[in-house]
């Protein structure tokens, strides 16, 4: 079942909390609390497991383009999340070119065409003014390959993607709003180093979209004594 992100999450990078502090009034998680990341929001449709990962997997691994615009669909309802207004820079997250050339295409550059047709024609269908999103899929320049992060500790992803992007022409972000799209967030480190790198080229804000994210902390609903209790459990 592929369904919507359920439950609390944190207010910027989107984590699940698994234990929401009532005092908190900013609704941060434990690692924002400690370092803010420097894009806005982000967020995601779904959680990445089950037939969710699986769908992604059938358009990264195995080419069945059609995917993309069922991602397309759910990126968009991400995308509604963040409320955005006037006129939005899209960017996917760039591929190394080996990568490119070994793929054939960028998933998340696939998605992102897909979720602004449905957005466009969502706003046709409602009579409202749709927002001016613009896709500049060469506004980030991925200027050399890394590993795989999952397995890396923070320090090492850090490192691995230090460097590896850039912005090769300046004037598609100065002075603009970027929202920042890809695939999937599982450690949260390739978004915000995107993001610092578009900032650095002159952005005003970006904000970061995914059709899933890694969720380490979920809320599942368990049965105590006959009553239903939610659960905090750490994944």
């Amino acid at each position: 079942m592929m369904a919507p992100i359920a439950g609390a999450t944190c207010a910027v990078c989107g984590e699940g909390l698994a234990q929401p502090n009532p005092w908190d009034k900013l609704g941060l998680g434990g690692v924002c609390q400690e370092d803010l990341p420097p894009y806005k929001k982000a967020v995601a449709y779904g959680a990445y497991d089950g037939e969710l990962r699986e769908l992604i997997h059938l358009l990264k691994y195995d080419h069945v383009h059609p995917a993309a615009s069922v991602l397309g669909r759910m990126l968009g309802e991400a995308i509604d999340k963040l409320e955005l207004a006037g006129a939005i820079i899209v960017v996917p997250v760039p591929l190394h070119s080996s990568k490119r050339r070994q793929r054939r295409f960028n998933q998340a550059e696939l998605i992102a065409q897909a979720a602004l047709r449905s957005l466009a024609k969502s706003a046709a269908a409602k009579s409202n003014t749709p927002v001016d999103f613009q896709l500049e899929s060469g506004a980030l320049q991925r200027v050399r390959p890394t590993v795989p992060q999952i397995g890396l500790t923070r320090p090492q992803r850090q490192e691995n993607i230090r460097g590896a992007f850039r912005v090769p022409h300046l004037t598609k972000v100065s002075g603009r709003d970027i929202l920042l799209v890809d695939d999937v967030m599982t450690t949260g480190t390739t978004a915000a180093e995107c993001a610092r790198v578009l900032l650095r080229g002159g952005a005003n804000t970006v904000w970061v979209v995914t059709v899933a994210r890694t969720l380490k902390n979920t809320i599942r609903a368990i049965s105590l004594d006959g009553s239903d209790l939610a659960a905090a459990v750490g994944e």
